[in-house]
């Protein structure tokens, strides 16, 4: 389970180790998201060499292809990807607001038409839990009800209020007996925090939250169109609530700077799909700022993509080289830059942590912010 290691003298931030079924995990940390069971364009050797802890992936995207009963068959998530280091599975609930063609959601669960052959399925907290049973994940998320940014305040507390009935039916599900023996591991349950931006619902749904006892509690609702002050407040202002002993987990975010910024207010845990798919189309996140490598002025750079960096693609190739590749349309490129980024990530979230047991997370933070701004 979790230990708190260390906090930083000076803000919110901390240092936690998280122990799950396929290995310990220092934090705060960032998940490489590998919605499919893969993160686009990254290899496991090269997630693994970069120094990923842990990958995220999706309950709704697996469950529609390639299906339950092939990841059964090979054994579970771990064993059918190929990768043996510890997975957070998200529970699709928000794909299925955002990308089923139609849904119908009531208290019962959510009828959806898959957006890739329009088939109709129905996902319940009970079989969503079901699921990520099946997939034998470290840590699994319940099924809730995201809303989207602006939201009136009524819509935003019935999401809120069915979140919480959801999550205590996922619970139950937990307990199960059928539940203990789908997996050989054991796996952690957190509970999401939604509200969307209104204070007194986020307030109202972490107590209740914590009432019910999850593992660990997940901040949900956030970066869905909000401005930047309004996600670090909500943020902030959530986490307040949340247990010192327990991580605590702000899906979805984001950039390098929301990252640092939700670090500093007590944050463990984040996902995003940004490098990856900025990398594939060509933009590499560097001690330099960003880079859109496919610019004109490196056709003639043959300096590495980031002096500062000790990856794979930057120690063997060139700017030059990079802006060749994308201009040829090569997979390589968006393959070399995709891996850049997550070394990038990775070696932040090493940086943060190393800033934090130092006690020096300002300070850190204050330069990086200054850099980043350039």
């Amino acid at each position: 389970m979790f230990s708190l290691i260390h906090q930083d003298k000076n803000t919110a931030a901390r240092l936690g180790k998280l122990a799950v079924s396929h290995g310990e995990i220092e934090t705060p940390c960032f998940m490489p998201v590998g919605t499919q069971g893969t993160v686009k364009a990254v290899t496991p050797k090269g997630l693994v060499d970069s120094g990923a802890q842990i990958i995220l992936s999706n309950a709704y995207h697996l469950f529609l292809r390639p299906g339950m009963e092939i990841i059964k068959q090979a054994g579970g998530l771990h064993n059918f990807i190929g990768w043996q280091k510890p997975i957070l599975t998200d529970s699709g609930g928000y794909q299925v607001f955002s990308l089923a063609l139609l849904r119908k959601i009531s208290d019962s669960g959510v009828e959806f038409q898959s957006h890739i052959d329009g088939m109709k399925h129905f996902f319940t907290p009970e079989s969503v839990i079901e699921i990520q049973n099946g997939f034998g994940s470290d840590i699994i998320m319940p099924l809730d009800e995201c809303v989207h940014y602006p939201c009136a305040k009524e819509q935003a507390r019935i999401a809120m209020e069915r979140t919480i009935a959801w999550a205590k039916r996922s619970k139950k599900q937990m307990a199960d007996p059928k539940s203990q023996t789908a997996t050989k591991n054991k796996q952690l349950l957190f509970g999401i925090i939604q509200g969307a931006t209104y204070e007194d619902l986020r307030k109202d749904c972490s107590l209740r939250m914590l009432d019910l006892g999850f593992d660990g509690y997940a901040i949900g609702g956030v970066s869905v169109g909000e401005p930047q002050n309004l996600i670090y407040n909500i943020a902030g202002f959530t986490a307040g609530f949340l247990p010192a002993g327990k991580p605590r987990y702000m899906m979805g975010v984001g950039m390098p700077d929301d990252i640092i910024e939700a670090v500093s207010l007590g944050i463990d845990m984040f996902d995003c799909v940004i490098p990856t798919r900025y990398g594939r189309n060509g933009t590499a996140f560097t001690s330099e700022g960003k880079l859109v490598i496919r610019n004109s002025p490196f056709a003639q750079d043959f300096r590495s993509l980031d002096g500062e960096c000790g990856c794979y693609t930057c120690r063997n190739f060139s700017r030059a080289y990079l802006r060749h590749l994308f201009n040829t349309q090569e997979i390589l490129g968006g393959m070399l830059v995709s891996l850049h980024n997550i070394h990038f990530y990775l070696e932040l979230m090493r940086n943060i942590r190393k800033a934090i047991a130092e006690d020096r997370f300002k300070e850190f933070k204050k330069g990086f912010l200054a850099k980043d701004a350039h």
